[in-house]
């Protein structure tokens, strides 16, 4: 019988990890495997395992596993542990309904707050975005530009909720953006949501992010239901 590979196979770690760092090297290292993808949906990340990967003690790996579940890339499950969060599945309306709430409040605080070097910076990564072909990248550069329009918001807890809503969106976009044909549309939202902050208008602009946002849900729900996204889940 063939033996599955372990994921953690895919992580390297380069020599002895300095005490003081081993907590957030972990974590950095295990967040970009998991969003990337080498370390799948549903993988039980056992702390001594990782222990032994990096080098350390159990207690670095645990403070580590409570942040990235503090992120939603971990839930914790009995008799499991530490588990790898799936993507989006099939309560896509209220993941986004609650992204709107999040993200409309996180966009009315920041805009009065924002400069002219936020506006800049927004509309780099939108042209970035207009050329960009890796969908890898294409999800990263789409979290970047949410959270330069949300950025100034001075409550950081609320930033910190709208980030861990963008790292599973952008976990998802990465597997699933091709099959889905989203990125010209979204590139027309993000101009004209651009538009409305750099207006310094307010309700236009959070109107047209709820525009923006309850379109994402129609396309990711019919994609969800079509028998391409359940051909694609039978197969992982």
């Amino acid at each position: 019988m063939t033996q599955k590979p372990n994921p953690l196979s895919s992580i390297k770690v380069s020599g002895p990890i300095p005490a003081h760092l081993a907590r957030s090297v972990i974590e950095e290292t295990l967040r970009a495997a998991i969003l990337d993808g080498r370390i799948p949906c549903g993988t039980a990340l056992r702390q001594q395992d990782l222990a032994d990967l990096f080098g350390v003690s159990r207690m670095p790996v645990r403070e580590a596993l409570r942040q990235l579940e503090a992120q939603s890339l971990l839930n914790v499950i009995a008799h499991k542990g530490a588990v790898v969060a799936p993507l989006v599945q099939g309560d896509a309306v209220e993941t986004y309904a609650l992204r709107i709430l999040l993200e409309s409040e996180a966009l009315r605080l920041s805009i009065p707050l924002l400069t002219s070097e936020d506006f800049q910076q927004a509309a780099r990564y939108i042209d970035e975005l207009e050329t960009q072909h890796d969908y890898t990248e294409i999800g990263r550069l789409n979290r970047l530009f949410h959270m330069s329009l949300y950025s100034k918001a001075p409550n950081r807890r609320l930033l910190k909720l709208v980030e861990d809503g963008l790292n599973e969106e952008e976990r998802f976009l990465r597997f699933n953006l091709e099959a889905m044909g989203l990125g010209k549309l979204s590139q027309e939202d993000h101009r004209a949501m651009l538009r409305a902050v750099e207006d310094r208008d307010v309700e236009r602009s959070v109107k047209m992010l709820e525009q923006h946002l309850n379109r994402a849900v129609v396309v990711i729900t019919r994609y969800l239901d079509s028998p391409e996204a359940k051909n694609r889940k039978t197969t992982k």
